[in-house]
C-alpha cells in the first residue's frame, strides 16, 4: 500500500482540516476494502505512509491526526509549503526501533534515519497491532500485525532514500517474503 494524497475524513468520521489535500474518495474506499481483504490473507504486505494509515483504518483503528504539527510539534515530519500554491517537501529525522519487532530483525539497529513527507498520522495502535518504531516526539512511525505472516507498515518513505542500505533491507525483506 503506497503513499499518496490524504485520506478523506469522510472515510473515518474525522473533521475536515484546511491542510487536507489531494483527496480521492474512490481510491480511499477501494484501498480500505482491499486492505480489509489483504489482512485476512497470507500475502505479504508493506504499507508506506498513506499505506500505514489505510491499514490502520481497515483494522478499525482510531481516527487520523489531521495535521501532525498541531499535535506533534517537536520535530518536522515534512517541510510545510511557504504559501498555499506550493507543495510541502520531505524531511529527514530519526526513529527509535522497538527491539522485539520484525523491523528490528530487518534493520539490525535500534535507531535509524528516515525520510518523512506526511501531515496525517495515526493516533494510536489499531487493535491487535504492535509498535515497531516511533519518532522522538512520540509519533507512531511503524507498526506490525502479529496475526499476519508478514506485514510491516511505515509512516516514512523508504523509497526516497533507497541508497541507504537500511532502507533497502526493508524492501529486500518484503521481496523475500513475497517470493515465498
Amino acid at each position: 500500500f503506497t503513499g499518496g494524497g490524504d485520506i478523506s475524513p469522510e472515510c473515518f468520521g474525522g473533521d475536515d482540516h484546511r491542510t487536507i489535500y489531494s483527496l480521492d474518495l474512490e481510491r480511499d474506499r477501494f484501498e480500505l476494502r482491499l486492505a480489509q481483504l489483504a489482512l485476512t490473507s497470507d500475502i505479504p504486505i508493506l504499507g508506506i505512509c498513506r499505506g500505514l494509515q489505510v491499514l490502520n483504518l481497515a483494522s478499525n483503528g482510531d481516527k487520523l491526526v489531521p495535521h501532525v504539527p498541531e499535535v506533534f510539534a517537536d520535530i518536522l515530519h515534512r517541510i510545510e509549503p511557504p504559501h498555499p500554491d506550493s507543495r510541502a517537501q520531505p524531511v529527514g529525522h530519526s526513529v527509535r526501533v522497538m527491539p522485539d519487532s520484525r523491523l528490528a530483525q530487518i534493520v539490525k539497529s535500534d535507531e535509524i534515519s528516515v525520510v518523512s513527507w506526511h501531515h496525517q498520522a495515526i493516533k494510536a495502535l489499531p487493535p491487535g497491532w504492535q509498535l515497531a518504531a516511533k519518532a522522538p516526539d512520540g509519533l507512531i512511525e511503524a507498526i506490525e500485525y502479529a496475526p499476519h505472516p508478514w506485514l510491516l507498515a511505515l509512516q516514512w518513505h523508504p523509497e526516497m532514500s533507497i541508497e541507504d542500505g537500511v532502507q533497502l533491507k526493508i524492501f529486500q525483506a518484503f521481496v523475500l517474503a513475497a517470493g515465498g
